[in-house]
């Protein structure tokens, strides 16, 4: 049974980037890019791509990319292709800019349906920058099918989906009919790497580009005007402390010491 499968990627700033080149602009609330780190596509993006992957080298199909954000999200749709996938779509305008999760999830739910037919929708467990875990949820109740969450393995059986879910101490399988959205964790293993031969065909496709035109969106439906919730403050959290040092005449007076100022200050 080929499938037609959909894989939502996501480009965020680089997990790897030193701390200190994390800064947030306090009077728009914003991440500030940081300067000469070029960001990529989210890793549990890139294993939600790679169960997409696992399926069509055995039942064979078509694997579509798509992706929200600005012009340089290309990147994160062409990384995808160059892994293997066949199509890719962006969705680029300046309206969907600050979209909260709802918001987000859907302009990609229209998206989707302007593509047209599709057996699983892909998504990665939650992105690797807020970490909400919200949108691909989002996309399932919106389209109106069933979805399943932290998947670490997927396969097809007499045409339904078998799901390995990541639990507590192990795992169950869950069993969900076409079509179903399923999200992806890390559990699932390492998404290849593109190959240059891959990288090259990937740089030969040319992305289809959407607006919120062509998705018969209104200016209400979008960014702060559509959001569900507001952001009220965006900071990197103060660390502070002190350290105070217990000192004895020898090793068991200093362990007396110690064990007398922790109780004083209700630590045990």
């Amino acid at each position: 049974m080929a499938l037609n499968m959909i894989v939502c990627v996501k480009q965020i700033p680089d997990p790897e980037a030193p701390p200190a080149t994390f800064k947030i602009d306090s009077n728009t609330n914003k991440v500030v890019p940081p300067q000469g780190i070029e960001p990529v596509i989210s890793p549990f993006d890139a294993q939600a791509v790679e169960a997409a992957l696992r399926l069509k080298d055995v039942h064979g199909g078509k694997v579509t990319v798509i992706s929200m954000g600005p012009a340089s999200a290309k990147d994160a749709v062409k990384h995808a292709l160059a892994m293997g996938g066949d199509e890719g779509v962006l969705l680029e305008d300046e309206a969907f800019g600050d979209s909260d999760s709802y918001v987000t999830a859907y302009i990609l739910a229209q998206a989707i349906k302007k593509i047209g037919e599709y057996d699983i929708i892909f998504c990665g467990r939650q992105a690797a920058d807020w970490d909400a875990g919200q949108v691909g949820l989002g996309i399932a109740e919106i389209l109106g099918i069933p979805s399943v969450t932290v998947a670490q393995k997927v396969e097809m059986m007499d045409g339904k989906v078998e799901v390995e879910r990541v639990v507590e101490n192990g795992y169950e399988v869950v069993e969900a009919g076409l079509p179903v959205l399923v999200t992806i964790t890390n559990e699932l293993g390492e998404p290849r790497y593109p190959t240059l031969k891959g990288i090259m065909a990937a740089a030969r496709k040319q992305l289809t580009l959407w607006q919120a035109n062509d998705l018969g969106m209104g200016p209400d439906q979008m960014g702060l005007k559509g959001n569900l919730t507001q952001l009220r403050r965006l900071f990197v959290p103060a660390r502070e402390g002190t350290c105070e040092v217990i000192e004895g005449e020898n090793l068991a007076e200093a362990a007396v010491k110690l064990a007398l100022r922790l109780r004083e200050t209700k630590v045990i």
